[in-house]
């Protein structure tokens, strides 16, 4: 069956199966959207996305898709480069329910788990037991087992320990009729018995590997064809060739192992473990002023016993330029390397591990290779991994239409043959093509990921994408590599299979798909009888390119909103969950539910405003629904590699939503927040009724659309400015350093906690400096995270002209709330228009949170110890999102830790949960509570109750409060209480 074939079922056939199924069937637009696409260049609509809870289901599926000859293409985390789970059929996706770890047989060195763990988190579970689960993708944080297995995934370590079919024992699950089966090593008598066992298709599938691979013609067929041997990386086909290997017993795991889901829906998944490496590591970071130098060079580094040897060209260190979170990872680099060869070693201590990283830097040095070899240690040398591992999402944040495109980014070749064939690789494609690549990744392993940078956007980059694919797989047959090191060949590679390993081990493997899966229902058309793979590319020549959409934000720094949207490559870096630390993505972190990925929303973004036919395209019910449950929390800003901003985007799409809609009541209410307060600030005690009376409170709640058992914040009986412009001066009798500050009294501390700014103010004039309170408005905050864009760029330009030239370097302007001050730097410069964003971004560099402020006092030694008094406290602290994404938590640590007795530790807890107004709404507080669960929370409870709890922001504080009854304080309180 052809992944291009339309599917016809009748409504009535899909309500049966969905009604069959313990999990869910979605046959809507808009999941059908959302699973189209993964992290390849392809995208095809599927005819339903299933979500299995049981083994049954599974089983229920194979039936349905057997009786209506329509495929199963099982899907984890969605990470794919060469499109194995993009098709027609039916996506199948197990990686919200099938996640246990089953079992744990440390004497014996294995684990038994689902397909839908994730390789970190059980690496997690392991480690107290002292051992690991070695093959490590630059995607182990979300990528899971499942998927490592279909693809024979490898990772930066595989020079020392191989890929995941090294470590694969055993898998069990449901072969293509729909019986279940388990492969696992069986001796020549075991597999005779599996021979003659019956008329099964197991017994056939035994019979079948046994006859044509006991037959001599056939095994020197695919020795002479198939890649070398020496090749660790190789994912050609069908493993055959390992397969037919004597010196093992025989295992169908190898078989399955890079099968890509095309043999086998699996179940059940036994690893092989390992006691844990040496406890030290350090990096070799060895500079060069090109990449043949450092190709060269990893022929020295892998004569050395060594973990990991990972190229870094000068295209992806360039990227890192762009990314909030990565430009802080370059602090290695000296110069201006074309190339970085990272370089892991072990051992048993520090000492040890610089030693044997020096011999491999000398050994380069004598060789006259590279110019610049630092050694790191510690947690520097997650820092470089970070950076390194991020080099796929990093080729994403490359304005434009002309992009890195996945087109020879895997193939493998014997490490020794490495460097003439990048070289020869880069003097073709420059000479035939005009293209220059982008190098990264397994320089050790002899698998560099190359990636051109064409316009598939047109039908020329669309031809050229196949002719490169052509050329580049002419010259791997000729060094006998593998197109596929460890990416698979999906439907991007399966076009070029039979020139790799010839016509009759092509056919060969033709017919194990034919034996294992006579009716063509798992995974079809992929590694063998594949469309052109150039077909059913994510972009079609002629389509919108989003010139005349108008936006209200300034997109010019990626071309447009659409092209801000493009920037998502499906690498999947939204799909971490909690256990791996950040922000992004929360309503995820809660859910599971690849609808609330980051991804998600830009891929629906993308797709409706490339084919919407309406007038105002951002008219779309399934970008709302999308886009319902993103916070706004700007962690994708920083943490997504190709630096997504889906809360901008959010807030773009809702204005012209509403344009065409009309505004929600409650919306218009929470964005005149400010206003309504400066009313209510009059007559406080009328409003603290409602917010103090559960009754009451309960009820109006419920009819502007909060949740009723969420407490709403009380109004302050004076105003924070009302306070500061009544005294008189400054508090008598506090000394004078000479230094003047400028506060921003952002509306939430004015009208609900003005004790916070009471509290800062204190705290700075006891401290000698002058605090004054600049004429401004409201931040606008209300209205940007509801989407009243043109309310909030009139608020953005009144604060503009109020306060150019009043804010400086010299008397920066002090932010108490992060939402609030952020704003000046994160959206204003974007939202005044080109008229005012010279003085938009100049003003921009000098709002600082007041962390940022006074950790920048004290290491300029304005701020004094001796300031503060000799108690002893323990604080835990919460960073609010804006901070985490657009700032640093470092400054937050650093003065809390100030004070002689202060012992802080920062929770790490991602978003709170309620995200502004999002936790008070009614549809949105059941969620609300579980992204407060997943950390935050239960590490509050955890506290003692002499612990002080420290948090930014005032949904923070109020979240706290709601989930534990616990009171966090801002760090100025904090620190303003921990004065002398």
């Amino acid at each position: 069956m052809s992944t291009t074939a339309r599917v016809s079922i009748d409504a009535a056939d899909w309500d049966q199966l969905a009604q069959s199924l313990d999990g869910e069937l979605h046959t809507g637009d808009l999941m059908r959207r959302i699973y189209s696409t993964d992290a390849s260049a392809y995208q095809e609509m599927p005819a339903g996305v299933a979500i299995p809870e049981s083994e049954h289901d599974l089983s229920v599926l194979i039936r349905f898709a057997r009786e209506h000859h329509i495929g199963l293409i099982p899907r984890t985390a969605g990470t794919s480069l060469a499109g194995q789970v993009v098709g027609s059929g039916i996506v199948v996706d197990v990686s919200r329910h099938f996640t246990k770890i089953l079992e744990v047989n440390t004497d014996e060195g294995w684990v038994r788990v689902q397909p839908g763990v994730i390789r970190n988190e059980l690496n997690q579970h392991l480690a107290p037991l002292g051992y690991w689960f070695a093959p490590e993708t630059s995607t182990q944080n979300r990528a899971m087992v499942g998927g490592m297995v279909g693809n024979n995934s490898c990772g930066s370590n595989s020079v020392k320990f191989g890929s995941t079919r090294d470590h694969l024992l055993e898998t069990r699950g449901f072969l293509s009729d729909g019986s279940e089966v388990t492969f696992t090593e069986l001796t020549a008598d075991q597999v005779a018995e599996k021979c003659s066992a019956g008329d099964s298709l197991e017994t056939q599938i035994y019979q079948h590997a046994r006859d044509r691979l006991s037959d001599p013609t056939v095994r020197e067929e695919i020795t002479r064809e198939f890649p070398k041997s020496s090749i660790h990386r190789r994912n050609t086909g069908y493993a055959i060739d390992c397969l037919m290997d004597t010196n093992q017993p025989f295992n169908f795991c190898r078989l399955i192992a890079g099968s890509e889901g095309t043999l086998l829906l699996t179940t059940e998944i036994k690893l092989r473990i390992l006691p844990l490496p040496p406890p030290h590591s350090g990096l070799l970071c060895a500079h060069f002023g090109s990449v043949a130098d450092a190709l060269h060079a990893t022929l020295i580094a892998v004569q050395f016993d060594i973990n990991a040897c990972e190229l870094i060209d000068d295209v992806i260190l360039g990227c890192t330029q762009r990314s909030t979170e990565h430009r802080q990872n370059r602090f290695f680099i000296e110069g201006e390397p074309a190339a970085i060869l990272v370089t892991e070693v072990r051992g048993g201590s520090d000492e040890e591990v610089r030693q044997s990283a020096e011999q491999i830097a000398a050994a380069m040095a004598a060789a006259g290779l590279g110019y610049h070899f630092p050694v790191l240690l510690g947690d520097d040398c997650e820092r470089v991994w970070n950076l390194r591992k991020a080099g796929l999402g990093l080729l994403g944040n490359i304005p434009g239409d002309d992009k890195t495109v996945p087109v020879i980014e895997d193939t493998a070749v014997d490490v020794q043959d490495l460097p003439a064939y990048i070289t020869e690789i880069g003097e073709v494609l420059d000479a035939e093509f005009g293209l220059r690549c982008v190098h990264y990744a397994h320089a050790g392993s002899g698998e560099i990921h190359l990636r051109p940078i064409i316009n598939l956007k047109t039908e020329d980059g669309k031809r050229l994408f196949r002719e490169v694919a052509s050329t580049v797989a002419r010259i791997v047959k000729r060094y006998r590599g593998s197109l596929s090191g460890e990416h698979g060949d999906g439907r991007l590679r399966g076009e070029f299979l039979q020139q790799m390993i010839g016509q009759a081990n092509y056919e060969l493997v033709r017919e194990f798909k034919r034996v294992w899966d006579p009716a063509g229902v798992f995974n079809p058309n992929k590694i063998v009888n594949t469309p052109q793979m150039n077909e059913s590319l994510r972009y079609r020549p002629g389509q919108n390119s989003g010139e005349n959409i108008a936006t209200i934000f300034d997109f010019s720094a990626d071309q447009g909103i659409l092209r801000a949207a493009e920037m998502c490559n499906g690498s999947g870096d939204c799909r971490k969950t909690q256990l791996a630390g950040g922000v992004m993505c929360p309503s995820y972190m809660a859910t599971r539910n690849e609808q609330d990925t980051t991804r998600a929303r830009a891929n629906t973004l993308r797709q409706i405003l490339t084919s919407s036919t309406k007038a105002n395209p951002f008219d779309s019910e399934e970008i709302a629904e999308v886009m319902d449950l993103c916070l706004s929390c700007k962690g994708c800003k920083s943490e997504c590699p190709s630096t997504v901003d889906v809360g901008k985007l959010k807030a773009e799409f809702l204005q012209h939503y509403y344009d065409a809609n009309g505004v929600p009541l409650r919306s218009r209410m929470i964005a005149g927040f400010a206003r309504a307060q400066r009313i209510i600030s009059y007559a406080p005690f009328l409003f603290n009724l409602y917010a103090r009376t559960p009754l009451i409170r309960r009820c109006i709640n419920r009819m502007i659309g909060f949740h009723p058992q969420r407490s709403i914040p009380t109004s302050a009986s004076t105003t924070f400015l009302r306070w500061f412009r009544k005294r008189s001066g400054r508090f008598e009798g506090l000394p004078a350093n000479g230094r003047k500050v400028l506060l921003f009294a952002d509306e939430f501390t004015n009208y609900n906690e003005p004790e916070v700014g009471i509290a800062t103010v204190e705290l700075l004039e006891r401290l000698g400096y002058e605090v004054e309170i600049p004429e401004h408005i409201e931040s606008g905050r209300s209205s940007l995270s509801k989407g009243l864009l043109r309310q909030s760029r009139q608020i953005a330009r009144d604060n503009v002209n109020l306060l150019r030239g009043v804010v400086d370097r010299d008397t920066p302007l002090l932010g108490i709330e992060p939402s609030a001050i952020l704003s000046f730097r994160d959206e204003y410069p974007e939202l005044v228009g080109e008229e005012m964003k010279a003085d938009a971004v100049q003003m921009s560099q000098h709002c600082l949170l007041f962390d940022e402020w006074f950790a920048r006092e004290i290491e300029a030694g304005h701020i004094r110890r001796d300031a503060f008094g000799n108690d002893e406290r323990r604080v835990i602290v919460h960073g609010h999102c804006h901070q985490k994404a657009l700032s640093t938590m470092q400054a937050t640590m650093q003065i809390l830790q100030f004070p002689k007795n202060f012992h802080v530790t920062l929770i790490p807890s991602g978003c709170c949960g309620m995200a502004g107004s999002f936790g008070y709404e009614q549809e949105h507080y059941e969620v609300s509570m579980k992204i407060g669960e997943l950390v935050l929370l239960p590490a509050v409870r955890r506290a003692s109750s002499d612990t002080i709890i420290a948090a930014a922001g005032t949904s923070c504080r109020h979240q706290i409060a709601d989930g534990t009854a616990r009171r966090a304080l801002h760090p100025a309180v904090i620190l303003r209480d921990a004065l002398r």
